[in-house]
């Protein structure tokens, strides 16, 4: 399925931004799942050193080559589960609204969207060092639409995807009400022209 179909994007709409987290933070992961992958080898190789008549017998070898190949397989599922919710969590900024894409689990997603209009507030945090280092950090945006609020972790470029949203979201507050002149008035109050 085309991403165009899945958000059922409009006749007038056109994608912005699509953004996914960091690819930084999948390191942890990566290097997790290598030392899992490395264990069975490890023990066999302690095992057949410690122990050289362990694997004589083909019952204890056969059983030894069953329990690393499950070990091997369940880190390679755990791996494959980390990169699927890792890479299907997915930010789509369009000229007409935002929708997040929440991979949760293997088989569990959720989608929440709202339209740049009703956007409040978006705030940036790049929190420790290799957030500062390596430029991601977390997003969260304030609407006043059902989703209340939107807290997208990890992402790229954090203060500029802030910009970028704002920008988006006074373009399309003048487009659903071009009577707005100054849409931040310093006031509070928004100039309109008199009725006709």
């Amino acid at each position: 399925m085309h991403l165009a179909e899945f958000i059922h994007q409009k006749s007038y709409e056109k994608i912005e931004k699509l953004v996914r987290r960091s690819a930084i933070t999948f390191i942890p992961y990566l290097l997790l799942a290598a030392v899992l992958i490395a264990i069975p080898f490890v023990l066999y190789t302690f095992a057949e050193t410690l122990f050289p008549n362990l694997f004589m017998s083909p019952i204890t070898n056969a059983l030894a080559i069953l329990v690393g190949s499950g070990f091997l397989v369940a880190a390679l599922l755990f791996l494959y589960t980390n990169f699927v919710t890792f890479y299907l969590d997915l930010l789509i900024i369009t000229n007409d609204r935002l929708l997040d894409i929440e991979q949760k689990t293997l088989f569990a997603r959720s989608v929440s969207e709202t339209d740049l209009f009703t956007i409040q507030d978006v705030s940036s945090d790049v929190t420790g060092i290799f957030a500062s280092l390596f430029n991601y950090g977390n997003l969260t945006i304030q609407t006043a639409a059902a989703t209340e609020k939107f807290l997208i972790p990890n992402v790229p470029d954090p203060n500029g995807l802030r910009h970028l949203i704002l920008d988006l979201c006074e373009e399309d507050r003048k487009h659903h009400n071009p009577y707005i002149i100054n849409p931040r008035p310093v006031s509070g109050h928004q100039i309109v022209p008199p009725a006709a």
